[in-house]
């Protein structure tokens, strides 16, 4: 598999987002052998850039990622997230303090059975603690080894370059597809300018892109679609119309919807690396595959072209936690 840099920090240029294995789409269980045997499938494939969170499960993500490194750890680059669980008393979820942060990584490190993290995130910004203070405890991780790069994940301009100046940003992950293009406004223009990776998370559209998803009637209730705005009602139908116009392109070079929307994104840029999630093996063949496919210009053009899709990312109460 061809590789990139997130400024310098080399990457494969799919990765594995491990969140619903445990977290989010899971319905009425998980199957944690499935799960390893597709993390090690991966590896396999050349995919060498996996992400997690402690919030996911929360907690049994990091554990299950851990237990199929075992042995592996150093073919991996190993991205995990905090900010998104208080460890210091706080109400209402976000905690970027310094103390939050200290002890978000001696947990995170002892769950993923690594002495280091490659790519440690804050989660979403935290209102009540000033970046500047968020990321001078990340440096001191940085000097003291226990991680290696700094990443914000649906970080607005502002809050980007406030963090870089105290210390060098390595990736953004923001959620961006052929559905979601927000990030092309203003995030995208200031992490080129200053030499910042770009992390699409969700680059399937939580499954629309696949053609797979046909009707809400599949989603378990405790499914985080089944709730979501783009999977209600017109929006739902119109956007289940766009997926149809992915799913078009690919019939033309015999591939499949999601392997031409994870093309479609790798061709925007050498410093972009997407990290479809998937806990099935057939699936992470699928995504990674999409690392040879080639889209000419007009169908570029056509993709480019399609309408945004209808509805919000997420609800109000997600959205007040993202930044634009």
């Amino acid at each position: 598999m061809k590789h990139i840099k997130l400024r310098d920090l080399d990457v494969a240029r799919v990765g594995l987002g491990a969140m619903g294995m445990s977290h989010g789409y899971t319905g009425a269980g998980s199957d944690d052998a499935e799960s390893v045997r597709t993390i090690h499938r991966a590896l396999e494939l050349g995919v060498t850039f996996i992400d997690t969170a402690e919030v996911y499960g929360p907690y049994t993500n990091e554990e299950l990622v851990g237990r199929a490194l075992k042995g592996r750890r150093e073919q991996v680059v190993l991205a995990t997230k905090f900010g998104l669980i208080s460890h210091t008393g706080r109400e209402g979820g976000t905690d970027s303090s310094p103390a939050g942060v200290r002890t978000a990584v001696e947990g995170s490190l002892s769950r993923l059975g690594t002495d280091y993290i490659d790519l440690y995130y804050q989660h979403r910004v935290d209102p009540t603690t000033p970046i500047e203070d968020t990321v001078g405890a990340l440096a001191e991780l940085v000097t003291e080894g226990k991680i290696r790069h700094i990443g914000l994940s649906e970080a607005g301009p502002d809050t980007i370059r406030r963090a870089h100046a105290v210390h060098p940003v390595t990736a953004v992950q923001s959620e961006y597809s052929l559905f979601t293009r927000d990030p092309e406004a203003h995030v995208l223009p200031v992490l080129r300018e200053l030499n910042i990776g770009f992390v699409p998370f969700s680059p399937l559209g939580r499954g629309f892109l696949t053609g797979k998803v046909r009707s809400t009637d599949e989603f378990d209730p405790t499914d985080f679609r089944a709730g979501n705005p783009r999977f209600t009602e017109e929006n739902f139908r119109h956007n289940l119309r766009l997926a149809d116009e992915v799913a078009a392109v690919a019939a033309e070079i015999g591939a499949t919807p999601a392997q031409v929307a994870l093309a479609w994104l790798l061709a925007q840029g050498e410093d972009i690396a997407p990290i479809p999630g998937t806990k099935r093996v057939a699936r992470v063949e699928e995504n990674t595959a999409a690392d040879e496919v080639h889209l000419s210009e007009a169908q570029l053009a056509t993709l480019t072209g399609l309408p945004p899709a209808a509805g919000a990312t997420h609800d109000e109460a997600g959205l007040r936690m993202m930044e634009r």
